[in-house]
């Protein structure tokens, strides 16, 4: 950036899979052989082989019954609700949700009741207070990409069942790093098929771009025919999903990938503390370094950038006010030299902002 090379802490690249020569080939072969974009929508003429495969692909990955590819994450989020809800159902959504989430509800008929992050109690309040409602819906980030805060789905899911509720996760910091296989969240508390409706992205750990909703035939079929992000917008571009089909396969079969970006974030999580930063627990590659108030997370990632180091400061409305802070995000990609290199940076930033 601005004719210098730096390391780049700010991006969802978790595996490094966005210029990995096997994604890249594939996309280059797609584009040959297919053509960049397809001109019309998947219920006209859009649909191509590769997106059925790549449909096939997900549900495998995350274990599910099918899947539905969408232009992004986002689209998925906005086109779930109001295709399977009405005013007699009720949506139960954590404080902290995605942006995405958030939008898709409004958009639907659906009675809304937001409960504060995490507070299961607050939730169970809500739940037993609709017991007249057609269906409910709890939903879920997997991770909340804020903090790399894991949520807790085991109590999640103990919660739908005791009251007849259904649960919706947006894996998209989880898919391709949590889990055995890469398969998030659910997998990575032993819940597989624990999710009744499951959206994530292409374009975080799998390196591409486009979205997806996951879960039971009839579910997906329904979108199929009535989410109109999916139905009134182009297919997605062959190349594209020629290359998210590629990563899903190396998330498969490429374990180490993980253990490395595992590796990396232990590292880096304990090198800022050492040097005095708070650092909020976890073990997701999202690391939330807290400077709040002030000018100070603007002033570190100022510092770090001069000495080669890409990374941003997010304050209010991203997050709220007070809890300003710095989201270094790690990649498997990330070589020791370079992890250090952001070490050394912060730790230069530390001094200045001390003496500030």
């Amino acid at each position: 950036m601005d004719g210098a090379t730096l390391v780049n802490l700010a991006a969802n690249d978790y595996l490094g899979l966005a210029g990995d020569p096997e994604v890249l080939e594939s996309a280059r072969r797609a584009l040959r052989d297919m053509g960049l974009g397809v001109s019309a929508g998947r219920v006209l003429c859009g649909s191509r082989e590769i997106h059925g495969e790549l449909e096939a692909g997900i549900a495998e990955l995350v274990g599910a019954e099918d899947a539905l590819i969408y232009t992004s994450c986002f689209d998925a989020n906005l086109g779930v609700f109001d295709a399977l809800l009405g005013p007699e159902d009720v949506v139960l959504s954590d404080a902290l949700n995605h942006a995405s989430l958030i939008d898709g509800m409004r958009l639907a008929p659906a009675r809304r009741h937001v409960f504060a992050h995490a507070d299961l109690e607050d939730l169970e309040r809500f739940l037993a207070g609709s017991a007249g409602a057609r269906n409910r819906v709890i939903v879920t980030d997997g991770v909340f990409s804020m903090d790399g805060e894991i949520a807790a789905l085991p109590r999640l899911r103990e919660l739908a069942l005791r009251y007849d509720a259904a649960l919706m996760v947006d894996d998209s910091h989880a898919t391709g790093v949590l889990g055995a296989t890469g398969a998030g969240t659910a997998e990575r508390f032993g819940l597989q098929g624990g999710v009744d409706v499951l959206t994530g992205t292409l374009g975080k750990a799998l390196g591409a771009a486009g979205g997806f909703v996951a879960g039971d035939r009839a579910v997906v079929e329904t979108l199929r025919q009535v989410s109109r992000p999916y139905v009134f917008t182009n297919a997605m571009a062959p190349p594209l999903a020629a290359a998210a089909l590629t990563a899903i396969r190396i998330v498969r079969e490429r374990p180490e990938l993980r253990e490395r970006l595992a590796a990396n974030t232990a590292w880096l999580r304990a090198a800022l503390r050492d040097l005095g930063y708070e650092v909020l627990p976890g073990e997701h590659p999202i690391i939330p370094v807290m400077l709040p108030g002030g000018t100070g997370a603007r002033d570190v990632a100022a510092a770090v950038r001069r000495d080669g180091v890409l990374a941003f400061a997010l304050s209010h409305p991203v997050v709220p006010a007070g809890e300003e802070r710095i989201r270094v995000q790690v990649s498997a990609a990330h070589t020791t030299e370079q992890l250090e290199l952001a070490a050394a940076a912060f730790a230069r930033a530390r001094a200045v902002l001390a003496g500030s």
